[in-house]
């Protein structure tokens, strides 16, 4: 297993580059699936969760190609004719599941195994399975499999509501209704850059979606859709993920520039908080320039789905408020219980407590180097950051879950100042052998 030791106390200057959206991603590459013929999808980030969805895919028969040096990722749907999901590729990553709408929307049937993914929070896949059986499918649930079945082959479409608006759920239906033999309507539904960008896709393949980044998308199915060539957007988390690195790791008064990022997907309450912070800030095109402060103020910040301050920052947004001059709290609306990190930076000096939902952190004292677990993707970098700006040496275990979501992190944060190694270790080991 992997860990990475970070030597705190090197400042960041340069420049950090953004990579392509893994979830916005994963779910093109879901849709490319409903094409019969080879869809290209570019900016593709290279990372562990595309490599298990590229697998999943490929049990149906489907070629998948993917090109990490050039961030090109080709889906030849012309070959599919399997409609299983096997439990031990989708146990690896919860977006596996979207092959119940990928293939009920191709082959007008699906078995796929219930899913896997972060170890925190309830992320029941109920509104995914009660959407289907709205929009006409018939669901059953056999040895740990969702089996499902359209009458006639293809689904008749319906109206459901999403309760509460779900961007997997939004994702799922969506591949299951372009290609109903009726219309379909999806009420709250999710309008995160992440399925806006999807829509657009599908509208592009010839999907005819009415109401594209609005609460409420109607459907009219049609016989077939196209293979295209497509664009991933920029990954927003990754951006913001970079700007709080730029905040808290930056040398005072100079300019950390982060590229490739799209503004308008981070939402407005994420940039009113960073420059509630003090931080200078600027913006030219992709590029988004940031100045540290000689003080931090600390901003509390409550997360929402979009456009609210997104919940896959929050962890993040804790270690910036360490750094900043008193203190400020985080409520997270979306995930209750998203605080595993709190422990392992408490272990590194932080003082936070969780109490209902939000976690109040005090800023301005030192973090100090510690051993610390990562539980789940966000919260593992925010462990890197805290790292970054602490006295000492930090190692970060199980950095498996950094590897599904950010690409090449250790490299582009040492290109730009840090001092980040990736070391193999045992464990289970006895630490004064290891």
């Amino acid at each position: 297993m992997d860990k990475f030791v970070v030597r705190g106390g090197r400042p960041l200057y340069g420049t950090l580059d953004v990579s392509g959206s893994k979830n916005t991603a994963l779910a093109l590459m879901a849709a490319g699936l409903l094409a019969d013929g080879k869809t290209t999808i570019r900016n593709v980030p290279a990372l562990r969760d595309i490599y298990t969805f590229s697998r999943v895919i490929k049990v149906t028969g489907a070629g998948v190609e993917f090109d990490e040096a050039d961030h090109r990722l080709e889906i030849d749907g012309a070959t599919a004719s399997k409609t299983v999901a096997p439990y031990e590729l989708v146990k690896r990553m919860r977006a596996s599941f979207y092959m119940l709408g990928a293939l009920l929307g191709r082959f007008g049937k699906a078995r796929v195994s219930l899913p896997g993914g972060c170890a925190w929070g309830p992320r029941p896949v109920n509104l995914h399975m009660e959407g289907m059986e709205a929009l006409g499918a018939s669901i059953d649930l056999e040895d740990g499999y969702v089996v499902a079945t359209a009458p006639s082959g293809r689904m008749p479409g319906g109206v459901f509501e999403l309760n509460p608006s779900s961007v997997g759920a939004t994702i799922n239906l969506l591949l299951g209704a372009v290609t109903a033999s009726g219309g379909s309507r999806i009420d709250n539904a999710a309008k995160e850059p992440d399925v806006v960008d999807f829509c657009r896709m599908l509208q592009r393949m010839g999907a005819r979606i009415d109401g594209v980044g609005t609460r409420t998308l109607e459907i009219e199915g049609v016989d077939a859709l196209s293979p295209v060539d497509w664009t991933n957007s920029p990954d927003r988390i990754e951006a913001g993920t970079f700007m709080i690195a730029a905040a808290i790791a930056g040398r005072v008064g100079e300019t950390i520039s982060v590229r490739g990022v799209n503004i308008d997907h981070l939402g407005k309450p994420f940039m009113d908080a960073m420059k509630g912070t003090g931080v200078g800030l600027s913006i030219d095109g992709d590029t988004v320039a940031i100045t540290r402060p000689t003080t931090l103020k600390p901003i509390s910040v409550r997360t929402d789905v979009f456009p609210g301050f997104p919940t896959d920052l929050q962890a993040q947004w804790t270690v910036l408020l360490a750094c900043a001059e008193g203190n400020a709290r985080i409520r997270d609306t979306v995930y209750l219980d998203r605080f595993k990190h709190i422990p392992e930076l408490r272990r590194m000096n932080m003082n936070a407590i969780v109490m209902d939902g939000e976690v109040v952190v005090e800023g301005g004292r030192q973090l100090s180097g510690a051993h610390v677990m990562s539980t789940d993707l966000r919260a593992s970098v925010s462990l890197v950051l805290a790292g970054m700006v602490a006295e000492g040496e930090t190692h970060v275990l199980r950095i498996y879950h950094l590897d599904r979501g950010y690409e090449r992190l250790e490299q582009k944060l040492c290109a730009a100042g840090a001092d980040i190694r990736r070391v193999s270790y045992d464990e289970w080991a006895d630490p004064e052998m290891e």
